[in-house]
């Protein structure tokens, strides 16, 4: 069936109430019935949940073959716990036909290729796949598509019961001996714990591990203890030096700076941009550059922020820290700077990714947002992002917040190079769609800037403010004419990847990609 971004879900997939994508507006006013976690009743007093071994706390909650684990990933590539928790499940415990429902899978979890290889973990869901994950998943090593959802996406499809967790694994830096734990005050920091504390409350159990044990009561926490079973200690949680990816960087490239100041002049452009507006970066050079350049616009014009939403960096915090943001409404911690800071700044609040960008909710804060600047891998003369899959197919990335901000906001900005390498990224057809073109806005690159059309009232304000710009099919041509159309990938049959949009409707899957037959 052909959804309403023109891409082929096959019938097999649609069942048990499954549909396509129908357009961003389609589930609005819908009720979903929230489910619940399983509660044990009777429970006697305990002085200490503390187990001694995460082996001991697995089998306390009841570890069981063909059961669904979580863990959070706000330590990104520094993260310890997830590939510690999966090799006692497996190595020492011996389960099989496990289930992963992840915020994100990436190269701290390469273990878990390996058991995906082994047929032991048969099925994944997450918000992102990288490093040797995603190519085991793309090359068909699972028995089931792995569910690709958006940071909305997650916490709608839990509350609505669709994903059940029998047992969340949550690392914490610090926890009381009754499960009260937050992501500061040990030795090993996160900041923000938004990925963590939905999972603490639906799952059917919820194991702390933390390598800093602190006395009762540990508050306030991110993490209350009325939702935890057992706290395990272990020697260290992740490290945080590798929450800061070479992507959440501050830039110094002339090109790079010059599309960000490009994307600051075009917001001054728009109405929007008055005392009290709201903001969010996301994660890349330019994106996270935006920063300083509106800095400048916003001391001209004598406003400042209502809020800054999402993923936090050090840059929007130094913003707040010079009376240009009211409050920072944090999910994650792009670096330490930010996670020192969400504990010094009483503006600065930790949330949750239900409350950020569930679409199923009565009031997420996504849907409040007056910009968000965003980066792809690929955006098409649709307008429509993919920020999933590499050029080869791959999986390779995460849409995290960008489906939900980009259909909440009132602009949409996608700043992005016109080629990266030999690659151009403006096209024809993204590989995969993971934002919807109705839902973004305007395009910045090194080569111009592009209005989709259907925005008519931006176009006119960069008119009026004598802000140059093109057609995306015009920069599609010159993307070309530059490094060359791209060679048409070949697709095996078999669907590795359902990419899910945020209202749990079929937006796009990814097919195992044929092999290259090399010529002699």
């Amino acid at each position: 069936m052909i959804n309403a971004v023109g891409r082929d879900i096959p019938d097999y997939l649609l069942k048990d109430g499954r549909e396509v994508y129908q357009g961003r507006n389609y589930k609005d006013g819908q009720y979903i019935k929230k489910a619940s976690p399983t509660v044990k009743r009777g429970e006697k007093p305990m002085e200490s949940k503390i187990c001694e071994t995460i082996r001991e706390a697995c089998e306390r909650c009841g570890a069981h073959d063909g059961m669904t684990f979580s863990f959070h990933t706000e330590f990104r590539d520094g993260d310890y716990v997830a590939a510690m928790v999966c090799k006692v499940l497996v190595e020492e415990m011996g389960l099989k036909d496990l289930h992963v429902a992840a915020t994100s899978l990436g190269s701290a979890q390469d273990i878990f290729a390996d058991y995906m290889e082994r047929g032991i973990i048969v099925e994944a869901q997450t918000s992102g796949v990288r490093g040797r994950v995603g190519e085991v998943i793309s090359a068909g090593k699972l028995k089931e598509p792995v569910i690709i959802r958006s940071h909305g996406g997650r916490p709608r499809a839990v509350e609505a019961g669709e994903v059940h967790i029998d047992i969340a694994f949550l690392a914490a830096a610090t926890s009381d001996n009754c499960g009260n734990a937050k992501g500061q005050g040990g030795k090993n920091n996160c900041g923000s714990m938004g990925f963590a504390n939905h999972d603490a409350r639906y799952a059917d159990h919820t194991v702390i591990i933390t390598d800093t044990l602190v006395p009762f009561p540990n508050l306030p926490s991110s993490i209350s203890c009325i939702d935890v079973d057992a706290v395990c200690v272990v020697d260290a949680i992740g490290d945080p030096n590798k929450i800061a990816t070479k992507e959440a960087r501050l830039t110094d490239n002339p090109r790079e700076l010059m599309m960000a100041q490009n994307v600051a002049n075009v917001i001054v452009a728009t109405p929007y941009f008055k005392d009290g507006f709201s903001f969010q970066t996301g994660v890349g050079g330019p994106s996270l550059a935006v920063n300083r350049f509106l800095e400048e616009h916003m001391e001209k014009a004598g406003i400042k922020m209502s809020f800054a939403l999402g993923g936090t960096s050090s840059a929007i915090c130094a913003l707040q820290d010079k009376g240009y943001v009211d409050y920072i409404l944090d999910t994650q911690d792009f670096d330490q700077g930010a996670a020192a800071h969400l504990f010094s700044n009483p503006h600065h609040i930790e949330i949750d990714l239900s409350e950020y960008a569930n679409a199923a909710n009565k009031g997420a804060y996504v849907n409040k947002l007056d910009y968000v600047v965003l980066s792809a891998l690929e955006i098409d003369t649709k307008f429509n992002v993919n920020v999933i899959t590499g050029s080869d197919g791959v999986l390779r990335g995460a849409p995290g917040g960008h489906p939900d901000t980009a259909a909440g906001s009132k602009c949409c900005i996608i700043v992005t190079p016109l080629t990266r390498g030999r690659m151009a990224t403006v096209c024809k057809d993204v590989v995969t769609v993971t934002t919807p073109g109705e839902c973004v806005d305007v395009l910045v690159t090194d080569y111009g800037i592009a209005v989709n059309p259907v925005r008519q009232d931006i176009i006119e304000c960069l008119d009026k403010a004598g802000i140059k710009h093109v057609t995306i099919e015009s920069l599609q041509e010159k993307a070309y004419s530059l490094v060359g159309e791209p060679d048409l990938l070949e697709w095996e049959d078999k669907v590795v990847a359902i990419v899910e949009a945020r209202d749990g409707t079929i937006l796009d899957v990814v097919r195992q990609v044929k092999p290259y037959e090399y010529e002699d």
